[in-house]
């Protein structure tokens, strides 16, 4: 039975607000801690598979998996959501965690589309930090694909709902990504109960080939099945550096042997972002996790003093030829009208036909056929505006990119208009 809004548990002490999801194996709620009046999320056992002659043996693996989850918790890791509780209400087991506010990975691109390379570098690398701390731990993650990737405001990505289904159903091809949504994002041997870290690696090196897309991969089924070509990144997105798309379709290679064997190994593929991850570094001795103190940089808010990015790749002499032509453009633009529509037509007309349309129309000149000539090679021209387009994508939204491009062309036409005004360049006007 699927608990309802309102549904108290341990006495009031939590009170169901709504159902985040439900899988094959767990149910997932979103309710309130009374007292602290904070938002917590609730785990429990699908309560469907009672009649299952193995549910027992279900709940036990369910217990002894969020007690290590909250020991995990005990050295908690700023990318990795918080278990705080481990209790039962009736007959029914259930694993507190944090409430991680913001929108999971998947969403943040379906409604923006494609993220530029850095940023969607910086999101993955703060999750590849944190499934090494798991993987140390002698855990794997097993789903970590865009759904449970959030990422926050100030730039920090947090995994959540650990793979707890996937680690406490038998061998028996149970898919821990139940939904059709997230098979793009599992490998093949998945099916068969695999527990090992180059699972990690592929859904990883996945999320990151749907982050920099905006495309779900080929799903590693119809590859294995099928032989169906998986589609490289750089096809969808030409601007992608070679590295990462390397990195990319290296750690989602279809046979696991040929993948990097660690998640460190993976990370040291992909391009460097200097300091901009939000990063915590860790030494491990004898499965002993000791926390390296560093300074967070927090990344992704284009607005917030912590970020960082290197000025010296974004495209400023472009954008200074691109406000220069718009400059040009401006000083142009403010003659008769009529007069440059016109020009155009006659530019493309027999000599022979000038004199006939100077006695009918206007007055014109030699000099300014050229320079109307002028105007049309500097529209020719602008067209340069697209390829710095692409170039600050890498480092920006696609909104600031539009909003940079815009503000440029407007400044250069306002400067060329007040030029044109104050400077009687082309005599009587």
């Amino acid at each position: 039975m699927v608990w309802q809004k309102g549904y108290k548990l341990q006495g009031g002490r939590y009170i169901i607000e709504k159902v985040l999801g439900e899988g094959g194996f767990g149910i997932t709620y979103q309710a309130q801690h009374t007292l602290l009046k904070q938002w917590v999320v609730i785990k429990t056992p699908n309560e469907s598979l009672k009649n299952d002659p193995e549910y027992p043996n279900y709940v036990k693996r369910f217990i002894q998996e969020g007690r290590k989850l909250a020991q995990l918790s005990q050295q908690p890791h700023p990318n990795i959501v918080r278990v705080t509780e481990l209790f039962e209400d009736g007959k029914t087991y259930c694993l507190v965690m944090d409430f991680v506010p913001g929108e999971s990975l998947f969403n943040f691109v379906h409604k923006r589309g494609a993220l530029p390379e850095l940023k969607a570098v910086e999101y993955i690398k703060q999750i590849g930090e944190a499934l090494i701390f798991v993987h140390h731990q002698g855990l794997v993650h097993r789903d970590a694909h865009p759904g449970n990737i959030m990422v926050q405001k100030n730039g920090k990505a947090v995994l959540i709902d650990f793979g707890i289904a996937g680690e406490i159903m038998p061998h028996d091809g149970y898919f821990t990504s139940h939904h059709p949504a997230n098979i793009a994002f599992a490998p093949y041997e998945q099916m068969g109960g695999n527990r090992q870290v180059t699972i990690d690696v592929y859904t990883l090196a996945a999320s990151l080939y749907y982050a920099v897309t905006g495309k779900r991969p080929e799903s590693s089924l119809d590859r294995k099945l099928y032989n169906k070509p998986l589609i490289s990144p750089n096809k969808y997105v030409v601007g992608i550096s070679d590295g990462l798309n390397r990195a990319i379709l290296k750690g989602m290679n279809l046979e696991a042997e040929n993948r990097p064997q660690s998640m460190r190994e993976w990370l040291k593929l992909l391009p460097d972002v200097g300091n901009q991850v939000y990063q915590v570094s860790q030494k491990i001795e004898h499965q002993t996790i000791r926390t390296e103190k560093t300074v967070p940089v927090i990344v992704g808010v284009n607005n917030s003093p912590n970020v960082r990015v290197n000025r010296k790749n974004i495209p400023w002499f472009l954008l200074g030829a691109i406000n220069l032509i718009y400059l040009i453009t401006g000083v142009l633009l403010p003659a008769n009208l009529v007069t440059l529509f016109l020009a155009l037509f006659l530019a493309s007309i027999p000599t022979r036909f000038y004199k006939w349309a100077i006695d009918n129309f206007m007055e014109i000149t030699l000099e300014r056929i050229f320079y109307y000539q002028a105007v049309i090679i500097v529209a020719v021209i602008s067209n340069v505006y697209f390829y710095p387009k692409e170039k600050l994508e890498k480092y920006f939204s696609k909104l600031h990119t539009s909003l940079i491009m815009i503000c440029t062309s407007y400044l250069g036409l306002f400067l060329g208009w007040l030029i044109y005004q104050i400077f009687p360049i082309f005599g009587n006007r």
